[in-house]
Formats: C-alpha cells, sequence, structure tokens
C-alpha cells in the first residue's frame, strides 16, 4: 500500500495477518528484504503514485497471480461513484477491509491521513461515495507556509478548548476543527444511514481515537485487510 508519505508491506497467510511493516521507500529491494525466503502467493499493489516499470515487473516476478490495484478489478461490492478512474485506491481497500467486518451494515470509513477521507458503504453492499479533506500535518503547514508570521506547530502538545497563545491557537485550531468535523459527519450521516459502524483507519488513528466519542473499530491495519480480501476475492 503505497500512499502519499510511507508504503506499508504485509504477508498474509489466508486472512491471517503474518507480519508488517513500514518504508519511507519503496523499492525491489525494500520489498525482497522485507519478503525473505517466504513464499508468495499473491500479490496485490495499492499506490497513489505512478509506478515504475522496472517495479511492475519486480512485482509480477513475485507471482502468477497479480493485481494492480484499479477501478476495473473486481470489488466483493458495487462502486457507485461517477468517475471509479479516479477514486483512490487505498480508499476502495479501506471499504473492502471494512465491509467483510461487517457484512449488511451501513459503514463509514474515515482515514486518517496526510489527506482525511471519508467514505461510505451502504447496508446493501453498494459504495455511495465519499470526501476528501486536508490532514493534520497539511493543516498545520498550511498556516505556516500561506501567512507572513504564523509559525509552524507540531500537532504533539497542549490543547486547551481556546489557546492561550499563538502555538495552542494554532494546534487547537486544526485539531479541534478536525474532530468538529468528523463528528459533524458521523452526525449527519447517521440521521440518513441507521445504525452506522464507524471505523477509523490512517496514520494518525491514535492521535484521534480517544478523542472520537462515536468510533465503532480502530483500526490501523484497514486498507492492509482490505487489499489482502480483495486479493482472496479474486483469486476465487
Amino acid at each position: 500500500d503505497q500512499g502519499n508519505s510511507r508504503t506499508k508491506l504485509a504477508i498474509f497467510d489466508d486472512k491471517t495477518l503474518v507480519r508488517h511493516a513500514v518504508s519511507d521507500v519503496f523499492d525491489h529491494t525494500v520489498v525482497a528484504n522485507f519478503i525473505g525466503i517466504q513464499a508468495i502467493n499473491g500479490v496485490i499493489l495499492s499506490t497513489v503514485k505512478e509506478l515504475s516499470l522496472e517495479m511492475k515487473v519486480f512485482l509480477k516476478s513475485l507471482s502468477s497471480h497479480f493485481i494492480n490495484l484499479s477501478h476495473t478489478t473486481n470489488f466483493p461490492f458495487r462502486v457507485d461513484y461517477r468517475t471509479p478512474e479516479t477514486l483512490g485506491r487505498d480508499r476502495l481497500a479501506g471499504v473492502a477491509g471494512a465491509f467483510y467486518e461487517s457484512e449488511q451494515r451501513n459503514i463509514l470509513i474515515i482515514d486518517a491521513g496526510t489527506a482525511i477521507t471519508y467514505d461510505l458503504l451502504d447496508a446493501n453492499g453498494i459504495y455511495k461515495g465519499g470526501n476528501i479533506a486536508p490532514g493534520l500535518e497539511m493543516r498545520l503547514k498550511a498556516l505556516h507556509l500561506q501567512t507572513n508570521k504564523l509559525p509552524q506547530v507540531a500537532k504533539e502538545g497542549a490543547i486547551p478548548p481556546l489557546g492561550y497563545d499563538t502555538e495552542t491557537a494554532i494546534r487547537s485550531g486544526v485539531v479541534l476543527g478536525i474532530i468538529f468535523e468528523i463528528e459533524g459527519y458521523i452526525t449527519k450521516l447517521q440521521k440518513e444511514y441507521p445504525e452506522l459502524l464507524i471505523f477509523l483507519t490512517g496514520g494518525d488513528i491514535f492521535y484521534f481515537d480517544k478523542m472520537l466519542k462515536n468510533i465503532t473499530f480502530a483500526d490501523e491495519f484497514l486498507v492492509i485487510k482490505g487489499l489482502n480480501r480483495i486479493l482472496l476475492y479474486n483469486a476465487k
């Protein structure tokens, strides 16, 4: 799973996560070292970036069953999106991960990473679409870069209800703004989709999960699990 900032690798034995790692670099050496002597029966790749031809050839060489995840891949749910070719692969994988955890339920998947994405799957197994918003680090950086005097503020530190200096005003404004945003989405969608289950995942999962009241499941491996499920679904 190659995201905007990092690449996450995992090996599964059927549905069981055996090993995982995170890397700032994604090349054949990293993958080869991660796999070691492990026999590989299938490979699935989700990437938000353009992959080099060399890397594609290498990944295909690992197994005769290789999937480069795209909108044309077979999914266990129906995608109701006007431009599926523009839909983030990691978003679809996250939906797949949540789908297998709670089939025939209304589900909202919130992925708090470089960007924060909101994706809805209804109880009929139809992906209804979602939204994209700036992530935590992106918001903090934007306030610094797009103003003349506001400093770059770290996400770690005090978060009072009202800032008592510039640093806390920025951090509280960004963090509490995200919390209110997420809670707003949940409240609005719960009215339309009864008994809505909320899944939280992404790089900032541990930053937000204790601040949010309505999260049903917090799973940092949701996207990776979804990729494995898509791989198994297509193998069958």
